[in-house]
């Protein structure tokens, strides 16, 4: 299924409309949710991307077909990924003649194969750790990584990608294109690396992992703010990863997860409108959640070998402490901020440190960092700076420098609440 490919619209035309209908919707909420453990599963037994996801291309179009007569089998990951690796296995056979490339393949595919019936349900759990160590391999480039994992492990299009770099799609199919060639060629592993190795395929690797909960914290397009399915699986991933090597910056990253899904569901009203962190209510917060990212990111902090995402974790901590947003510690924000910049020094965390200062010593003084991060051509194409300031245009009284900065935010965002909470705000100016 590449970028833009739905299910296919194959369902038997006997079968009843709301029959039809049915099927089709929980076909495509098994894809959702199982759609990238099955491709992940089909790359490990077929040793190729693009087969692997034209395999699971076919095995969903087969579902369409056949679960229209014999209903949904019992598990239907086994099912789609046992049909899958049985359709490229015939695919490579009969092609095998016009390419000889395909030779080797279509005889490590023979009859000895393990049975995907046969794989154990934890093992397949794993298959997605075992991918993102693939995807994360040193032999590539770190943007080549990151975006092939974000690609083949979490299913973002192209473009959804191309967005969270502020890069022009094609250059990041391109990337994709390289990264999975680099694979084939160089015939990289399919595997977690040793305990050896661990330490060094770290920091991609978290790297990796944060920049999927991000896109499900806060998604770059779609009707929905959230993607529950990219951030649980996010944080899935850093259980497991704590599980192989527990470094005290795997604990701080699953803390930062931990404490900012807890916010999830006070983030949108009922209405489908975006909530501000300090109107939410703070009821609605996960006090499970909150409980364990405190408990880890004071495990991080006691080690003294942390780094960026337990600082911000650190950040995300004094906000879920807080039982009001006046009782929001901001001064202690701004100074974690301070020592973020200096770890790890990027025009975002200014533009956050800036929005922490505006709400410790007034809009003027953040919305003077802001201008100067904006006059070095930094973040010009970021819609979050032209958002922040136009609200303390808004807080000052500078109407007309608000609503351009609105208008601006509003051309570049994509996300369907964020568009409407920024009418909104045009409409109040």
């Amino acid at each position: 299924m590449g970028d833009g490919a739905g299910i296919p619209d194959s369902l038997n035309l006997s079968m009843n409309e709301d029959a039809r209908e049915t099927l089709r919707e929980t076909i495509d909420e098994i894809y959702r949710v199982e759609s990238r453990r099955v491709l992940a599963t089909l790359i490990r037994l077929l040793g190729d991307f693009d087969l692997a996801e034209e395999a699971l291309h076919e095995a969903f179009t087969t579902a369409l077909e056949q679960w229209a007569h014999e209903g949904v089998p019992k598990n239907p990951r086994a099912w789609l990924v046992s049909v899958g690796r049985f359709k490229a296995i015939d695919n490579i056979r009969r092609r095998v003649r016009f390419d000889s490339s395909l030779a080797q393949i279509a005889n490590e595919l023979g009859p000895n194969t393990e049975d995907p019936f046969e794989v154990d349900d934890e093992d397949i759990e794993d298959e997605r750790l075992r991918l993102i160590f693939t995807c994360c391999h040193p032999a590539l480039s770190p943007d080549a990584q990151i975006a092939l994992t974000l690609r083949t492990v979490c299913g973002l299009t192209t473009e959804e990608i191309a967005h969270a770099f502020l890069t022009p799609p094609p250059t990041i199919a391109q990337r994709i294109v390289r990264a999975k060639s680099k694979i084939r060629d160089a015939k990289i592993p399919y595997e977690v690396p040793s305990h050896t190795e661990l330490p060094d395929r770290l920091d991609t690797v978290l790297h990796v992992i944060y920049l999927v909960f991000n896109e499900g914290y806060s998604a770059s397009f779609g009707e929905s703010l959230t993607r529950h399915d990219l951030s649980s699986e996010a944080i899935r991933l850093g259980r497991l990863l704590i599980e192989l090597l527990p470094e005290p910056e795997a604990i701080g990253l699953l803390a930062l997860m931990l404490l900012q899904e807890s916010r999830r569901a006070a983030r949108i009203s009922p209405t489908g409108e975006l909530i501000l962190l300090n109107e939410q209510d703070r009821s609605l917060w996960d006090h499970a959640q909150i409980s364990e990212g405190l408990s880890l990111i004071q495990q991080a902090l006691v080690s003294r070998r942390f780094g960026p995402y337990t600082i911000q974790a650190a950040i995300a901590a004094v906000h879920a402490r807080a039982s009001t947003a006046d009782a929001t510690d901001w001064r202690q924000i701004v100074a974690l901020y301070d020592i973020l910049n200096q770890a790890d020094p990027s025009p975002i965390i200014e533009l956050n440190r800036a929005v922490a200062v505006a709400m410790c010593d007034g809009p003027a003084a953040g919305l003077e960092l802001i201008e100067a991060i904006l006059t070095r051509g930094d973040l010009k194409d970021y819609h979050f700076i032209h958002s922040a300031h136009a609200d303390l245009c808004r807080r000052l009284g500078k109407i007309a420098e608000a609503r351009a900065s609105y208008e601006r935010a509003l051309q570049l965002s994509q996300q369907k609440s964020e568009r409407e909470f920024l009418e909104r705000r045009l409409r109040e100016l």
